[in-house]
């Protein structure tokens, strides 16, 4: 019997509740949800790659049917390698609609064997995203609570260094 292999990619700089919050959703529904980090330095990242897939696997110990892998490239390639079928993407707002839709229809162009599944988060967390975390962190606002702890530890920790 094949397997059903989910990958939820993303920047996950940071990782954050909602993030936390999908992963948790699709554990039931899939045999293994691949959490794929991807690989673009040209969004001047806080956390470098590996940085973000130890901070992932760190979080998921508890999910041994998760993975955390990083990729560069096109996500279908990736999803082709891993043997997955099943793109999943948060939707916070229906703002975030327009732009995954598109790349879902272009996804779809490339690989006609992918799909994406749209999940939305929790409605407190729906306003969450790591960039949002950041600037509030940034800010000396308290972000505690919409990351988990070992995650706040380091940014909070990062966010100090960066304003030395």
């Amino acid at each position: 019997m094949k397997s059903r292999i989910a990958v939820y990619p993303g920047s996950f700089d940071p990782i954050h509740d909602g993030h936390l919050d999908i992963i948790q959703r699709c554990v039931p529904m899939f045999d293994e949800v691949v959490v794929a980090v991807l690989q673009n330095e040209g969004k001047s990242p806080l956390f470098s790659v590996g940085e973000r897939l130890e901070m992932i696997r760190a979080v998921l110990a508890e999910f041994p049917s998760c993975r955390v892998e990083s990729f560069s490239g096109l996500l279908v390639d990736f999803m082709d390698r891993v043997g997955a079928r099943v793109v999943v993407r948060g939707l916070r707002a229906v703002s975030d609609f327009e732009t995954e839709f598109q790349m879902a229809l272009m996804n779809r162009r490339l690989n006609p064997r992918v799909e994406t599944v749209f999940m939305v988060p929790r409605e407190d967390l729906a306003y969450l995203s790591s960039r949002l975390l950041k600037e509030v962190g940034s800010l000396g606002g308290d972000i505690r609570g919409l990351v988990p702890e070992t995650v706040f530890v380091r940014l909070r920790e990062r966010l100090v260094k960066r304003e030395r």
